[in-house]
């Protein structure tokens, strides 16, 4: 088994870290069977994003050992994953992918082995050294060719393979940092005009899903788009939508777009063996206590620069629950403040009014990027200077409504809908404490949203302008691409819904 598999993981790294230490030093080693508490209520939740590790080409590895399959494959058993690891990442990853974007990747897959497992369950040891070392490195090239043969046959006997390849640079039809813009595109025929559309899910989602939700949106090719372009924080997602392309403008003042711009005390802490420059993407949880203590009880076994292998440790969970730091060998997570910040919403929009902490990291984990969101929204702004009627599904805190208000499109009326009531709460308040003139009705349940009462609101408001929304991605996230529910679990089944009550708007408006 993996050593950052399963409960107790964390404890098991450490232990490791710490034995291998102590061949050296001959000192006993205490072990520690106490697991990670992770924070409370955030069970089912908590992998819903890992499959979104940024790979950013901003995080350079120390020794490359080049573009070449084999000699990958060797390194990362060489810094002690398993082959079976290696291969899936360099698969999943592409063959251009450099070995941060690898271990990236396996470090999202190894948490997410605790819902569900992505790798075959096999004996695997960290620290390689030695025999079994040796013994691995030379199964290495072949293992890795029997690999490549599955994969021709498998794709040989399955001509109608729809696996997703996602961009790199995940820049969609362009963003305000990058010369190369897609300014034109060609929409089908049953997508074209008002009202529009903008529908948002998670980029990495099960073989297949994309295809899917293409294709009940009339067939519109998605916008893949991350937000390390646009703040400094990763956020892999997919726009599907009907919007016009050309005249995008970005939210001024531009969001801080490294960890040091938005945290500019953390420069001091920072050690020169960790290569960050962006976060990875924003998760509904938080690291415990227990574990950043881990940390800096690790690092200060040693007076100096530590050896790599407690690196390795150290940087691995600090890619996984975004730590950052904050004193002499201390690190620490997110504040909610920090994260409203790096997504884009006023300062302390999830704050009080009955809501937990516990709460502000699961709604702010579950938003839009706004930077983002407003750059492909910008283009409403001269279409419709008078105001905008919106349809909001799965409002969640209103990343939407946020962003349409930040880039000075006033909103007449909008119809929120939204599960959650303490979400609910977040955006009322925020209406009423932006001041906006409009009207807001917010409903609980996206199903009570039949064509009777959708015809009582359009005869009220005169039509809706843009339907929005992202439905919930528990079934689509997680590094198991092949096995997870997809479309078809409890909660993501609900993409459905938003596609029902968009052909219903869409036919409603064109019969009047």
């Amino acid at each position: 088994m993996s050593i950052f598999s399963g409960e107790g993981n964390t404890d098991t790294i450490l232990e490791t870290l710490l034995t291998y230490s102590a061949l050296e030093k001959s000192a006993p080693v205490q072990q520690d069977a106490d697991s990670d508490d992770f924070s409370s209520d955030c069970e089912g939740n908590f992998l819903d994003d890992f499959t979104d590790i940024d790979s950013s080409s901003d995080t350079e590895e120390i020794i490359n050992p080049g573009s070449d399959e084999e000699s990958k494959l060797l390194y990362l058993t060489k810094m002690g994953y398993s082959e079976a690891e290696a291969s899936v990442a360099m698969e999943r990853c592409g063959p251009d992918s450099s070995i941060a974007e690898l271990t990236d990747f396996i470090c999202a897959a190894q948490m997410a082995k605790a819902a569900d497992a992505l790798f075959p369950v096999e004996d695997r040891k960290p620290f390689c050294n030695g025999s079994n070392y040796n013994k691995r490195r030379n199964l290495s090239y072949d293992l890795w060719k029997r690999k490549k043969q599955m994969k021709l046959e498998k794709k040989l006997l399955n001509e109608d393979d729809d696996a997703l390849h996602l961009p790199n640079p995940m820049i969609g039809f362009g963003v305000p940092t990058e010369p190369d813009l897609i300014t034109q595109r060609t929409l089908p025929e049953a997508a074209v005009g008002p009202p529009y559309f903008y529908y948002e899910n998670v980029a990495l989602a099960p073989k297949g899903v994309w295809s899917t939700i293409s294709r009940f949106l009339y067939d519109v090719e998605p916008e893949f788009v991350d937000s390390k372009f646009f703040c400094a924080a990763a956020r892999k997602r997919g726009y599907v939508h009907n919007l016009p392309i050309e005249n995008r403008f970005p939210l001024l003042p531009f969001p801080p777009r490294t960890i040091h711009e938005a945290f500019p005390l953390t420069r001091k802490w920072w050690p020169s063996w960790d290569p960050r420059t962006k976060l990875n993407c924003i998760q509904t949880c938080t690291a415990s206590a227990r574990l950043t203590e881990r940390i800096r009880k690790a690092l200060e076994a040693y007076d100096g620069e530590p050896p790599l292998n407690v690196q390795k440790y150290v940087l691995d969970e600090c890619r996984k629950w975004n730590l950052v730091w904050v004193g002499r060998n201390k690190v620490a997570p997110l504040e909610a403040d920090e994260v409203e910040m790096l997504l884009g919403f006023p300062k302390n929009h999830t704050r009080g009014g009955g809501m937990s902490r516990t709460d502000r990291y699961k709604s702010l984990g579950n938003s839009f990027q706004v930077d983002t969101v407003a750059y492909h929204l910008s283009v409403l702004k001269d279409m419709f200077p008078g105001g905008i009627n919106l349809l909001s599904l799965f409002s969640g805190i209103g990343g939407a409504e946020v962003a349409l208000h930040r880039l000075g499109i006033p909103l007449k009326n909008v119809v929120s809908v939204e599960i959650s009531e303490v979400n609910r709460n977040i955006v009322r308040g925020w209406w009423e404490q932006t001041s906006q003139r409009g009207t807001l009705i917010d409903i609980a349940d996206v199903q009570e949203l039949n064509g009777d009462r959708l015809e009582q609101l359009m005869s009220r408001f005169g039509g809706f302008d843009l339907v929005v929304g992202g439905s919930p991605c528990n079934n689509l996230a997680g590094s198991n691409r092949h096995h997870r529910d997809g479309l078809e679990g409890k909660e993501s089944s609900l993409f459905f819904d938003y596609c029902r009550i968009l052909d219903l708007v869409r036919c409603m408006q064109r019969n009047q």
